[in-house]
């Protein structure tokens, strides 16, 4: 029986680069689900307009105060990365791959931005300090620990998405304190329509979204993963967080009839293979329908597993979309 990795092991792997180790203001229109596994009301499409600040409190109360317009940002997740691209600037350093995606930077520009060594778990703070930044954004459950030494040399900014709204929330924070409005105002509208759009016309075939590196596979699910809170809008998606110990068996997901089936394979260490094809050992896993037919998609982990912000999950939907016709 295959079994998925706990909750935090999600946390860790979707946010993790190659080289780790393996063991604004709120959205334009208020919204918030408390039931993030539900499809939901309709996506609004109306965005308020953005206005520039150097205080605000963004959509997780996190209060952040800067002396000016941040021109120097280093980036310790993916989700930072992502919201800079769509405001049209290049962070100063990053600590991922995402920027090499052609629907970012692209391989040649991105190879121009500084990576900060130490990998995602433990980035070195000596070496985030040597870029002089102005804002330093990481993920609030991982990077908070380097606040202290970040302290009084600049400013921390500690993210922490679990739904799509609060990356439009992030989005519109980041675009107003960098003077970005317009840029961060076109952003979110682009994204809300093309979320409103997939959602007018459904799938009526099951999908699912796996995650892993060998046999010891995921299942994303709307709770913990701001890509899977999605699906319920778009198509039959019957996967519910069992919390930090939950997982589900490939028996289970064979017993779903899953039609079309996602594969984020992380690779650390140097490519070692696609978990689809680590996973076909298994007898089971030819039995799934979506197997059988030929619907099994391995797709970009840097977009699908750890970007998170507006650009990634419109990339994200255009690829469901297609795959879910």
């Amino acid at each position: 029986m295959l079994r998925a990795p706990s909750r935090f092991v999600r946390i860790w792997v979707t946010a993790a680069v190659a080289s780790s180790v393996l063991a604004g203001c709120g959205s334009s229109s208020g919204e918030r689900v408390s039931d993030k596994a539900a499809p939901g009301a309709k996506t609004e499409i109306t965005v308020e307009p953005i206005k520039a600040a150097t205080q605000l409190t963004d959509v997780n109360g996190v209060r952040i105060s800067l002396a000016k317009q941040p021109e120097r940002i280093v980036c310790l997740f993916a989700l930072c990365d992502d919201i800079l691209t769509e405001l049209g600037i290049v962070p100063t350093a990053t600590n991922g791959s995402l920027l090499a995606h052609p629907r970012f930077l692209g391989e040649g520009e991105a190879k121009k931005v500084h990576v900060i060594p130490g990998g995602f778990i433990a980035p070195e703070v000596e070496a985030i300090l040597s870029h002089k930044p102005d804002l330093v954004i990481g993920l609030g459950d991982t990077h908070g620990k380097l606040a202290p030494a970040l302290k009084g040399a600049t400013t921390f900014w500690a993210m922490q998405p679990e739904t799509w709204q609060d990356s439009v929330g992030y989005l519109r924070a980041a675009a107003a304190l960098t003077g970005r409005t317009a840029e961060g105002e076109k952003a979110e509208r682009a994204f809300r329509a093309k979320l409103a759009t997939a959602e007018k016309a459904p799938s009526d075939r099951t999908a699912l979204i796996i995650y892993g590196s060998d046999e010891n596979f995921g299942v994303a699910t709307p709770e913990g993963d701001v890509t899977a809170g999605l699906f319920p809008k778009i198509a039959r998606y019957p996967w519910k967080s069992r919390g930090v110990e939950g997982s589900y068996s490939l028996e289970e997901i064979l017993a779903r009839d899953v039609d079309v089936l996602f594969v984020e394979t992380m690779s650390f260490g140097g490519a070692d293979g696609k978990l689809s094809e680590k996973l076909a050992k298994n007898p089971l896993w030819s039995k799934i329908p979506a197997v059988r037919n030929g619907d099994v998609h391995e797709v970009n982990s840097e977009v699908w597993a750890k970007g998170r912000g507006t650009r990634s999950l419109g990339i994200v939907l255009d690829e469901a979309t297609a795959a879910l016709r």
